[in-house]
């Protein structure tokens, strides 16, 4: 599949950045719904490892994915520079903890390559393609996809569908 066919009906994107370690990631702007601060979760009993439980946001029960320990990163170290990245996905409030944020940037269809099949922690269908920013390489997440599947378990299958 070439670039033009990878990238065909998609429009200019802009997309929230942040760090996984060494990688850079980026999500669909649209679903981000704020950023905040790490704060302390309440564990849930039987959760995956990587649901590191759930906050109270002004009044919502919020589960925390902490996207680190979802991607098979190193021991994830929490301390001032971590932050969550609150999203709405398939009517659902949910919070991704990451390394830190970067910035918001707009990729044209011509930044975006389609994903190699190299084998990672990242099944393929939740990658959109990577982005080429001058030198910088990013990892675009289909969060939506993410955060619906199954294997997560955090939003009832007949809504993700």
């Amino acid at each position: 599949m070439n670039t033009e066919t990878a990238n065909a009906g998609i429009a200019d994107h802009e997309y929230l950045t942040f760090t996984l370690g060494a990688e850079e990631y980026g999500v669909d702007i649209l679903k981000v719904q704020e950023i905040r601060g790490y704060d302390q979760v309440t564990r849930l009993p039987g959760a995956p490892e990587f649901v590191k439980g759930a906050i109270n946001l002004r009044g919502l029960i919020v589960p925390v994915v902490d996207m680190r320990l979802k991607f098979k990163l190193s021991q994830a170290t929490y301390d001032d520079t971590t932050v969550m990245i609150v999203l709405s996905v398939a009517g659902r409030t949910i919070g991704v903890v990451v390394d830190g944020v970067s910035d918001v940037l707009r990729l044209d269809p011509s930044q975006v390559r389609a994903v190699p099949d190299l084998g990672s922690a990242i099944d393929r269908q939740f990658l959109t393609g990577l982005g080429v920013v001058d030198e910088r390489m990013l990892i675009l997440l289909d969060i939506e996809r993410l955060m619906t599947s199954e294997e997560m378990g955090l939003v009832e299958q007949s809504i993700a569908a």
